[in-house]
């Protein structure tokens, strides 16, 4: 999984997935040639390898042993990490949605890595508890639509979007869309408390969180939901609610496209051409969990826009590791954190390959990054669970 070598990085993982759904296990050499995966070797993987495009190597039993001793040794920051079960993935997406309309359910297709969809009625019906691995698609839990009120509350989708929403509220016995979606995050939250693992990008992030600490608080103005908002909202907020941020302030205009300070977007002066972030390095053999969510063949990614880019550092809670940040600019792009038995990731940005998406942009054909950095973290997240569970020491 080094630069030099694999000629398609994200379609590897989809034959490490495969592999796993063959009942073999696999080796994730974590910090050796860019995080590359030992299989058995038998003419199924080889040939599956071949039809894909994934670059592989053949090595005997005796050269297995000597990478496996090399990576054991204390002087190496290496860890070998078995991977035992094909975990079982679901996207969390309104029906009608496209692959494309998301980095995440774009890069499953094309790595050939299967996965459902659930929305609410199914999250609300206990319907997550037959997964291992959620992903938050670009959703609002605010109950605000996007904050796209500005731009698009004229257009065709943004009506006929909020129409569904509410109607789709009223159908489960809600009152307002806000209240309805706070009931579903809740629903996220508790999914994450008893284990599973819960990956989000751009919006879904930090709007996930504002739902959260502001249970019992309107923070809605009457454009999106026919009354009035709290008064003096902001000191209701209640951090202690949060997965991952703390003390920042809400966005209460419905012309500004954004929900708070998280985020960085309007922050930033950071031209494209050197707009960057680095990969934190984690010690393997001590903290395995993040090393094995930032195995790349590059420290350095390119940087991505999306309606939340990037999270502002003074605000995210101390307990949560931030492993890829743009130093320069004071800014996190991808943080983890533990919540009870269950882990989180956020990943700032809507498309790695496609750095100021917009909507009605075209479609990325990943065929033409078939290497990228950026996808390969999403990835990452994606193989995770199937790790076997070891304590860790720290």
């Amino acid at each position: 999984m080094d630069a030099e070598t694999q000629k398609n990085h994200l379609k590897a993982y989809g034959i490490t997935y495969w592999t796993l759904e063959k009942q073999l296990k696999v080796k994730w050499l974590l910090n050796y040639r860019g995080g590359s995966f030992l299989l058995p070797d038998t003419e199924n993987i080889q040939r599956e390898c071949q039809i894909r495009g994934v670059s592989f190597e053949i090595i005997s039993n005796s050269k297995a042993e000597a990478i496996l001793n090399e990576i054991s040794s204390p002087s190496k920051n290496m860890e070998a990490i078995v991977l035992e079960k094909a975990p079982k993935i679901v996207v969390y997406t309104p029906k009608g949605k496209l692959p494309w309309d998301d980095a995440v359910t774009m890069v499953l297709t094309y790595a050939e890595i299967p996965y459902e969809t659930i929305y609410d009625e199914d999250v609300l019906n206990d319907g997550l508890l037959l997964f291992d691995w959620l992903h938050l698609h670009h959703e609002d839990f605010t109950g605000q639509y996007g904050k796209f009120y500005r731009n698009y509350r004229s257009a065709a989708w943004y009506i006929e979007e909020k129409k569904e929403a509410e109607a789709l509220a009223t159908r489960l016995g809600y009152n307002k869309v806000s209240d309805e979606k706070l009931t579903v995050a809740k629903k996220i939250r508790d999914y994450v408390i008893g284990g599973g693992f819960m990956f989000a990008m751009c919006s879904a992030t930090d709007s996930f969180d504002i739902a959260l600490s502001a249970d019992g608080v309107d923070i809605c103005e009457p454009m999106f939901d026919g009354d009035a908002s709290t008064p003096n909202y902001q000191n209701k907020i209640n951090y202690n609610n949060t997965f991952a941020f703390t003390d920042y302030i809400l966005e209460r205009s419905p012309m500004v496209y954004e929900f708070s300070s998280i985020d960085m977007t309007s922050k930033r002066r950071i031209p494209k051409t050197t707009d960057y972030f680095s990969l934190m390095e984690f010690s393997a053999k001590w903290d395995p969990v993040p090393t094995m969510l930032c195995q790349n063949h590059t420290a350095l990614v390119k940087g991505f826009m999306g309606q939340t880019t990037s999270f502002t550092r003074d605000e995210i809670k101390s307990n949560v590791l931030i492993m890829g940040e743009n130093k320069t600019n004071g800014e996190a792009k991808y943080i983890h954190g533990i919540k009870g038995k269950g882990f989180f990731t956020f990943y700032g940005g809507h498309d790695p390959e496609d750095y100021t998406h917009r909507v009605g942009d075209p479609k990325t054909e990943l065929d033409l990054h078939p290497t990228s950095p950026g996808y390969r973290l999403i990835l990452n997240n994606v193989l995770f669970p199937a790790a076997k569970k070891k304590k860790q020491k720290t």
